[in-house]
């Protein structure tokens, strides 16, 4: 006979699942991509520390924090069958305190974000919108395995790269940072498309309907491949158009590299899954800054 694990009753959080729930390891790449936006802009970073390190705290702990813990609170029926020992289905954060927690820091990110002058405040209520919109019903974007990669990479690369560069030149951005900038966030498309193998059995059984439910996971992987490739390869071309071969020589071998993990990955999608998001998103992302610093030469 079989017995349920016991959820502890706890009147307030504990604070090492407060601090899972916003996941830290998921604030690196908008974090990276507000420094790429910075390096982009053609200020010298230095030139405002301030306003460089405000950005990046923003938009890794608290703006992508945020949005964690609204999405565990809005998946907490899910993650009791894909991830039971989460912090809110094993009852570590009790009661209603993770959508206080997603709530408190949603103001807490619109008012670090007014630090960042008119655009960057904009920016940030961008941000906090789409995270709810991803997450929350009525809207719910999660629902699709279209639209919600797709906002995900939006909000997680092009955003805060844009945010960077206009906070830094204190200026909309030149339209060849909002081009690489866009393809980056779309080609994140694939990255999110992976993550979601990890929730497939949950999604399916709930209604979420990621491409790794919609298509299988072989020909969800194929497709995220092509996501993630296609917009590398349109940096590529730019890079050589704009007259700067020797970035776009290394943007094209860190697109190799991931054809190497790509091809390892799709031998067994659902069991490489994980291991392609630790391997082959290290070479997208360098790429992501060796193309900043090829726009830091133009703009």
């Amino acid at each position: 006979m079989s017995v349920s694990p016991t959820i502890p009753h706890r009147r307030y959080p504990e604070p090492a699942a407060a601090l899972r729930l916003i996941k830290p390891i998921t604030w690196f790449p908008p974090m990276w991509a507000y420094l790429c936006g910075t390096v982009s802009s053609g200020v010298s970073p230095l030139s405002n520390l301030s306003l460089v390190v405000v950005g990046i705290i923003l938009a890794g702990p608290i703006v992508c924090g945020m949005s964690q813990a609204a999405n565990d609170w809005c998946d907490r029926h899910v993650d009791a069958i894909n991830e039971p020992d989460r912090p809110i289905p094993s009852g570590r954060i009790p009661g209603r305190w993770g959508l206080w927690i997603a709530l408190m820091m949603s103001v807490l990110s619109l008012a670090v974000g007014a630090l960042l002058g008119p655009w960057g405040f904009a920016a940030t209520v961008l941000g906090v919108l789409a995270a709810w919109a991803y997450s929350a019903e009525p809207v719910r974007l999660k629902r699709s395995g279209w639209w919600g990669p797709g906002l995900v990479g939006l909000s997680y690369e092009t955003l805060p790269w844009i945010t960077g560069a206009v906070v830094l030149s204190a200026g909309a951005p030149d339209w060849r940072i909002v081009v690489i900038a866009l393809l980056y966030g779309i080609g994140a498309h694939g990255i999110m498309t992976l993550n979601d193998f990890k929730a497939l059995e949950g999604d399916r059984q709930t209604g979420v309907a990621s491409l790794p439910v919609t298509l299988g996971p072989d020909r969800a992987a194929r497709l995220a491949c092509a996501i993630m490739a296609a917009p590398q390869a349109v940096v590529v071309a730019l890079l050589f158009l704009w007259d700067r071969p020797l970035q776009a020589g290394i943007v094209s071998v860190l697109l190799l590299a991931q054809g190497w993990a790509m091809s390892v990955m799709l031998r067994d999608p659902k069991g490489k899954a994980p291991w392609y998001n630790g391997t082959g998103v290290l070479f997208y992302i360098s790429g992501m800054m060796v193309a900043a610093v090829a726009l830091k030469g133009i703009v």
